[in-house]
């Protein structure tokens, strides 16, 4: 018995390429009756951008916090918590303008938080969210994973570099790329992708 966190952060609720893929790969992941799956939406349940009140509750010791920041990491919490009790991490993620949603970026920026999902060291950051596997499904207009566009990559480089740094190492990638390209291109990318799909839920 296992538990999967799948996470959506496209801002689409329909028509959304990679809430459509991660979702397939889940149902082909998940064992009815036996795996504990935890959704998380983000275009349904957006998570607001970090304020004062919360970043000052994120520095407050424990002990010290007034019922009011209490209640400001409420979320924070929440999420966190969502997290460390996945043993698999299945995420829908898009690119925008080479990067991640503002949304996804606003999940990640209460979901790392120094002491509680990372810690600092003498010998360097390290992360505490360790043991996991996290599968990344994005949906991209151009093909940036090779080619002249990979300079503008910043979606993969960064989700990396940031989930790592939790102690999310084991992070495997499922690109579905050139979606403005006509339908045709679409057809071919989207069964690429299935293909992958197929094969990663077998493993």
């Amino acid at each position: 018995m296992s538990t999967i966190l799948h996470l959506n952060t496209s801002i689409r609720s329909s028509g959304s390429h990679s809430r459509t893929l991660s979702g397939e790969f889940l149902a082909m992941l998940a064992v009815p009756g036996k795996d504990t799956v935890i959704e998380r939406d983000l275009a349904g349940q957006p998570v607001p951008h970090l304020d004062e009140a919360t970043m000052g509750a994120f520095f407050t010791p424990a002990d010290k916090r007034s019922p009011a920041q209490n209640q400001a990491l409420a979320l924070s919490d929440k999420l966190i918590a969502e997290v460390q009790s996945a043993d698999t991490i299945v995420i829908g993620a898009p690119m925008y303008n080479f990067s991640i949603s503002s949304g996804f970026k606003a999940w990640i920026d209460h979901v790392a938080r120094a002491g509680v999902t990372f810690k600092y060291t003498e010998t360097g950051p390290v992360g505490l969210l360790q043991g996991k596997k996290v599968f990344v499904f994005t949906a991209r207009g151009g093909v940036y994973s090779y080619g002249p566009a990979a300079a503008m990559d910043f979606h993969e480089t960064y989700l990396r570099a940031v989930l790592g740094f939790i102690g999310l190492t084991d992070v495997t990638f499922v690109h579905t790329e050139g979606l403005g390209m006509g339908e045709e291109a679409v057809k071919q990318a989207v069964a690429q992708t299935r293909g992958k799909v197929a094969e990663l839920a077998a493993a």
